[in-house]
């Protein structure tokens, strides 16, 4: 196909480049090319891909109408390659936070974590309860339990009780690929009697916490998602973050629904859903439901938005956004490997916070895509996400430590001097290209942030954010389909669903020419994003480009491949992922159909304690306005 290539891009250095407002820098939006397919249309697809004849040409043309050909393929990038984005530590002399004994427990992180949140007495909570919605925080469980209100043990019945109701018409949201009733009562016995005997392990001892199903947890399979990954690789125990939790007495309450492989932002999992099985597994917890599974009839149904039942609550890590949202836990772990914890979060309506990349031990995790992946958290509130990385974060236990680990601190919540002089960066352009209620409820935010506080916000143009959104999708693709190419061999492409097969037919299709590009624009781009930190503090925009959209009746079947409106929910996320940025969304708003609304802020590595900072200062200006969603279980019984 010489005569049919494709002229590639050649980039001027980096240091030519105009980061300023009056930039000529041009921004390229998205441009998708790819018609939304589910049902028949997407076997389709995936027949053609897989065709000898037809495939190599099929990818050719995705390629070339997509312009991965234009700013990857053929391009002339002179930066050097930089295949895992590890950031040497700085100390950046961050205000109002307190540095932590790296030697620290779990447990003592969690409670030093309790020690930066400003108090709530009983009585101000109590008229708080009346003047607007809010989900129970982790604080709530911990002073419920303490004052003998109720137990972990009665928290823990009506926690099987909503499951149960929430898997049954007419509600059918499968909040979980995977729970173990009676597993989730032993915890929460042990739980009951450290309280009975007035010696509970932490803040965290007895709340329930989901776990997304691509990070190991015993007792439980780890599927990915999928019918067959969990056979091939068998769980042998728990991730180190998970591990930390359990010994801070959280009990770990099943594994969440995802997106088979994390395939796409939607979700929608056909494997999984509990609608014909519910009656009978509920009374057999023992169990594992991966080992029944359905992906012919419509009994298969995913996490649906809490907000609206008929949309998605977003992917990958669906299932940990919608129990937090319908108030099953008030936190849940999930993966982030191109927004996945970001999105589902902000169209679900909760938090959701992925640190820099590396400080979250990542063993025990699904080594799907290891130089973009990172365990992140869901949560109700600021706070909540706060006291779970408390208790995951810091370095794996290593004998001989290649790297100076990064000193650990976190924000003083509670000071009474909030943090000065914040320079939120914005590229107008990029900030404005969304719909128009989440560009007005996000721009709105932010002035309300600067007002309150007196920060200030620096025009700046951010170059070739469409070709960082094409390098990660051939990074995350390429580090997918080399996971995957020995199973691939022995399994066929049999055993996925037919969106997840798609993908990975598409992921197959790069090759190393392309994932050297893709490298070498990460550094290139690192490089980009290291100017903007010059300038200001973090950079800020909305989370996603539309609020959730409607599930498909069949997408149930076969999931879906939506690359539109994937695009404009993916818009924001790539920094995030591709540079190993830390970045946290909050939700700021909903839009005329109810739908939340979340604001993201990107920060510089290992500036956590300043992105918590921001996102606690914008949580409590917009807090009396959350709305309950419409599925919502009260598991404290409180009212």
């Amino acid at each position: 196909m010489g005569l049919l290539r494709a002229a590639g891009v050649v980039y001027k250095p980096v240091e030519q480049l105009d980061l300023g407002p009056d930039s000529n820098e041009i921004y390229v939006k998205a441009d998708i090319k790819a018609p939304r397919m589910g049902g028949l249309l997407a076997k389709i697809f995936a027949w053609i891909l897989e065709s000898r004849i037809f495939g190599a040409l099929a990818f050719y043309i995705l390629k070339r109408l997509n312009r991965v050909h234009k700013f990857i393929s053929n391009a002339t990038v002179e930066e050097p390659p930089l295949f895992v984005p590890l950031h040497p530590y700085v100390d950046l002399d961050e205000q109002e936070v307190i540095e932590i004994d790296s030697d620290a427990s779990p447990a003592e992180r969690v409670q030093q974590a309790m020690n930066c949140l400003p108090l709530t007495s009983e009585n101000s909570l109590d008229a708080f309860k009346f003047s607007c919605f809010r989900l129970w925080t982790i604080a709530d469980y911990s002073r419920a339990y303490r004052n003998g209100e109720i137990t972990p043990l009665k928290v823990a019945e009506r926690f099987i009780d909503a499951v149960h109701e929430s898997s049954s018409r007419p509600l059918s949201i499968a909040f979980f690929i995977n729970y173990d009733a009676e597993d989730i009562l032993r915890q929460a016995t042990e739980s009951t009697l450290r309280y009975e005997r007035g010696a509970p392990i932490s803040a965290l001892d007895g709340v329930p916490i989901a776990v997304k199903d691509e990070i190991d947890c015993s007792p439980y399979p780890t599927t990915g998602g999928t019918k067959w990954l969990h056979k091939v690789r068998p769980c042998t125990g728990d991730a180190c973050c998970v591990a930390r939790l359990r010994s801070c007495g959280a009990i770990l309450v099943g594994k969440t629904n995802m997106h088979e492989l994390g395939a796409t932002p939607s979700g929608i999992n056909p494997h999984y859903g509990w609608e014909f099985l519910v009656d009978f597994l509920f009374h057999k917890p023992n169990l594992q439901l991966n080992t029944v599974t359905c992906s012919v009839c419509e009994c298969c149904r995913p996490p649906r938005n809490p907000y609206d039942p008929s949309r998605i609550s977003g992917g990958s890590s669906s299932g940990s956004a919608a129990v937090v949202c319908a108030g099953l836990c008030p936190a849940a772990l999930g993966v982030d490997g191109g927004g996945s914890v970001r999105m589902p979060a902000s169209l679900s309506g909760v938090v959701g916070f992925k640190p820099t990349f590396g400080r979250i031990p990542h063993s025990g995790v699904l080594p799907l895509n290891w130089t973009v992946g990172m365990v992140g958290v869901l949560a109700g509130t600021l706070e909540d996400a706060f006291i779970v990385y408390a208790a995951i974060s810091g370095h794996l236990p290593s004998p001989e430590p290649t790297t100076l680990p990064p000193k650990i601190h976190f924000p003083l919540l509670n000071s009474t001097n909030p943090i000065s002089n914040i320079k939120l960066a914005i590229y107008g352009e990029w900030f404005n290209d969304c719909n128009e209620e989440i560009r007005l409820c996000c721009s709105n935010a932010v002035q309300l942030l600067c007002e309150r506080y007196n920060w200030k916000t620096v025009e700046v143009t951010i170059p070739e954010l469409e070709v960082m959104r094409l390098a990660h999708y051939v990074t995350i693709g390429s580090e997918c389909s080399t996971a995957l190419s020995s199973h691939l061999e022995n399994l066929g492409r049999s055993e996925f669903g037919w969106d997840a097969r798609v993908v990975v037919d598409i992921y197959g299709a790069f090759n190393s020419n392309e994932y050297i590009k893709a490298q070498k624009l990460r550094y290139r781009h690192m490089q980009i994003h290291n100017k903007i930190f010059a300038k200001a503090d973090v950079i800020v925009t909305p989370t996603t480009g539309m609020t959730a959209y409607s599930i498909s009746k069949n997408a149930l079947k076969t999931g879906e491949l939506d690359y539109v409106n994937g695009g404009a929910i993916i818009r924001y996320q790539i920094a995030g992922n591709f540079l190993g940025l830390p970045a946290i969304t909050v939700p700021v708003g909903y839009d005329k159909a109810g739908l939340p609304i979340g604001l993201q802020f990107i920060g510089k590595p290992w500036s956590e304690p300043t992105l918590m900072h921001l996102a606690f200062a914008m949580q409590a200006l917009c807090i009396t306005d959350y709305r309950k969603p419409k599925v919502f279980y009260d598991i404290l019984g409180k009212k």
